[in-house]
């Protein structure tokens, strides 16, 4: 199994593991994510969530290849059907869900999902190699995991309209600067520090440390999970798209995009 759950010292770790294909993320991950997450949130004996991947790579996003099979046949409505019933969004609904803090540990590239689950966890650190990247216009796609809904409202419209449009990368510090991460601190230490953290919630009042994590997403817990499957149909759309199809299929033949017909 690519995905590596564990509970010690009352943290629930999930650490992604596929680093053959650099942590990308196939629906059988997804499946095992949101099982854990669920999990956690129900075991009355865990206090934190932790997720990370391995040192070479936080998660390179989707897999690709799962995108081609999905458009496989050019039929938009059942591409757009596959990617609202796919395991991603009961993961993305299962991350939003958790009662119990969740702290992300990020080494290296975080891509595509491997940056919007970010946006949903409660604390987040980063290696000093890391990198965040949301390039979903560059493959032809929109924004997922209302990603168009919450980087707006935590960085302002000017800033996510430069990142999401144009695909720019985000670096640790950066990422510090603009309230996406906690801290940035160096590769060999961030793990260690974030289950640190983590493990600080043993020693406050569970029930009051969910109440607060409640109150803090406010209002906002219904409108996240209305955004998630209204970017979703439209990601669907669009990945049956001739634009995604190209971008997908020069991916997959490493060469450049060529959108110059459309």
């Amino acid at each position: 199994m690519h995905i590596r759950v564990s509970t010690d010292k009352r943290v629930t770790t999930i650490m992604i593991d596929r680093i053959e294909k650099k942590n990308a993320l196939t629906p059988e991950m997804y499946r095992a994510m949101a099982d854990a997450l669920i999990a956690a949130s129900r075991d009355e004996s865990v206090r934190a969530v932790l997720i990370t991947g391995r040192p070479e790579i936080f998660s390179s996003g989707n897999d690709v290849r799962d995108f081609s099979a999905a458009v496989s046949d050019g039929n938009v409505t059942r591409a757009a059907a596959r990617i609202e019933n796919s395991p991603a969004r009961p993961f993305m609904h299962a991350l939003i869900d958790c009662e119990k803090p969740v702290i992300a540990a990020v080494n290296g590239a975080a891509i595509g999902i491997g940056t919007t689950m970010l946006l949903h966890c409660d604390l987040v650190y980063l290696a000093e190699d890391a990198k965040l990247v949301m390039p979903f216009v560059n493959l032809g796609v929109v924004p997922e995991f209302a990603t168009s809904l919450v980087l707006p409202q935590r960085i302002g419209h000017v800033k996510a309209a430069e990142i999401l449009l144009l695909g720019e990368p985000i670096t640790a510090h950066e990422a510090v600067a603009l309230g996406l991460a906690n801290a940035v601190l160096p590769a060999t230490e961030v793990l260690a520090h974030a289950r640190r953290v983590a493990e600080r919630f043993n020693n406050l009042p569970p029930v009051a440390v969910r109440a607060t994590k409640k109150l803090l997403r406010g209002a906002s817990e219904g409108t996240l999970h209305e955004t998630i499957d209204i970017e979703l149909k439209v990601f669907g759309e669009r990945l049956a798209g001739p634009e995604s199809q190209e971008a997908v299929q020069a991916f997959l033949e490493k060469r450049k995009a060529d959108f110059s017909a459309f």
